[in-house]
């Protein structure tokens, strides 16, 4: 393997790892905003949801749960 070879695949591999730092980071602050709001109470009842996902291939599907 040639060191321009070499170079390529150490650069692709720094990229790769650097694009998935980001997105771990993201990750990890929507799951930090999402808690922050399960503390404050705003939550969507799970009975809810689910009625709703069941109704969603029927001919009267029911509005999304707020």
């Amino acid at each position: 393997m040639s060191k321009t070879d070499t170079r390529g695949m150490i650069t692709h591999v720094l990229v790769s790892m650097a694009d998935w730092n980001a997105q771990a980071d993201k990750h990890d602050q929507l799951t930090q905003e999402a808690l922050a709001d399960v503390d404050a109470g705003q939550v969507i009842d799970h009975q809810a949801v689910l009625a709703w996902a069941d109704s969603l291939g029927s001919d009267q599907p029911l509005t999304v749960p707020r």
